[in-house]
């Protein structure tokens, strides 16, 4: 019989890997919850409607990218591509009133049908912020300045931000027209064909484009920063020198305008210098959606977000130093394997980490596995060592080894001799 493999682009996660995004996931609560975001939790699958009103008909995600299917009732479902409507669809639902402010975070798995690469597979992990009610620019300073707490709480280097603004209702129009006036005096030959496609239905979504040609085509269009009215000028010149004060490196993107259509005023991406990452160079990206609440039947409560791709970010993480663990406790004699349980028990409650073996079997072995699994300290208990009230305790790194008394083993695992 042929075994069964997994789907393409669908990914088994084990560790180290599978560590790396346990880090991510706890740095984002402990980061999170110093802002008073709270984590929520939404299912992967929502009404296909919800997907098509919020991020827009248009999208190459709507038109390409969903994995939608009809349940035994005939409903559209939808696997979510992206968390920001489920989030706001659950905002609603959860009766929010207004003038208050409400600020929560979710993680979790994704799905877009697309071809696989290094950094995007079609399923994939988010990491998601969604603050709803501030309508001021010192949210959207709080917002970016959170994200690039949380980058560097994992440590990573070599990003930088790049961030525009999108106008409002009231400006873009204006914008739109001098942007439709300019596709049109450009070779529509040098154009990709999405972009041909997009030139008629999402015009915006030009300057996004990826494709050399498109870009070189693009790069002279008009700024929408230039098509401001005064309100998204100020707004938008707040965010910046909140930033500037903060001393956040950030770069004016002009031709950023994110591939979600509910996104208005500020935008933004964290671009990684990093070759490992590919040609996926965006680890993260936002902005704001006032409007979006409303549209999907709620109160005009405004809103702003970002997402974390969680496989871009760990081919940037250190897969090899991540959750070693303090010990390994090698068994030599069965009388003795009963008491390594109860001992390995104790350390483990007092915060080390760490395995014990269920068998009793030659050192050699056992030293192997302790150096396979990145120990920092292998504990040897055998009959000896229970009759004397010791244990051997070796340094894994610098092969050092030393008799220490049961009640010491605490303090020698602990400044790891």
């Amino acid at each position: 019989m042929n075994k069964i493999t997994k789907i393409k682009g669908f990914a088994d996660l084990f560790p180290p890997e599978s560590t790396v995004y346990v880090q991510m996931e706890e740095t984002a609560r402990q980061v999170f919850s110093a802002y008073g975001c709270n984590e929520v939790r939404i299912p992967i699958v929502e009404k296909t409607e919800l997907f098509a009103r919020t991020i827009g008909g248009e999208t190459d995600i709507v038109q390409k990218e969903m994995y939608t299917f009809q349940d035994r009732k005939g409903r559209s479902l939808t696997l979510r591509p992206e968390a920001t409507a489920g989030m706001v669809r659950a905002f609603i639902e959860s009766g929010p009133s207004q003038g208050s402010i409400a600020k929560y975070f979710t993680l979790g798995p994704m799905f877009r049908y697309e071809r696989p690469q290094k950094g995007r597979m079609r399923q994939f992990h988010q990491i998601d912020v969604e603050f709803f009610g501030p309508t001021t620019p010192q949210a959207d300073g709080e917002l970016i300045l959170m994200l690039w707490h949380y980058l560097t709480a994992l440590k990573l280097d070599n990003f930088h931000l790049e961030i525009n603004s999108l106008g409002c209702p009231k400006c873009r129009p204006q914008f739109k027209q001098k942007l439709l006036s300019f596709l049109q005096h450009i070779d529509e030959s040098k154009l990709c064909a999405d972009c041909k496609r997009r030139k008629q239905t999402n015009p915006l979504r030009v300057l996004d484009c990826k494709v050399s040609t498109c870009k070189e085509m693009v790069a002279s269009a008009p700024k929408i920063i230039d098509s401001l009215c005064l309100e998204c000028q100020k707004h938008f010149k707040d965010v910046l020198a909140i930033l500037d004060k903060a001393g956040l490196n950030y770069t004016l993107n002009h031709l950023l305008v994110r591939g979600l259509d509910y996104y208005q005023r500020t935008t933004f991406e964290i671009i990684a210098e990093n070759p490992n990452i590919g040609s996926q160079s965006a680890i993260a990206g936002g902005g704001r959606y006032d409007g979006l609440v409303k549209n999907l039947g709620g109160p005009d409560i405004p809103g702003l977000g970002f997402a974390c791709g969680m496989e871009r970010i760990a081919l940037l993480l250190d897969k090899q130093n991540n959750f070693k663990q303090d010990f390994f406790l090698a068994v030599l004699s069965d009388k003795a394997l009963n008491q390594a349980i109860l001992l390995a028990q104790k350390l483990r409650n007092k915060g080390f980490k760490g395995e014990v073996s269920f068998e009793a079997k030659s050192l050699k072995s056992q030293l192997r596995y302790a150096h396979k699994k990145e120990v920092k300290t292998c504990l040897i208990l055998g009959e000896d060592e229970l009759s004397s009230g010791v244990i051997q305790a070796k340094n894994m790194e610098t092969g050092l080894q030393q008799t220490i008394a049961l009640e010491d083993i605490e303090q020698a695992l602990g400044i790891n001799f």
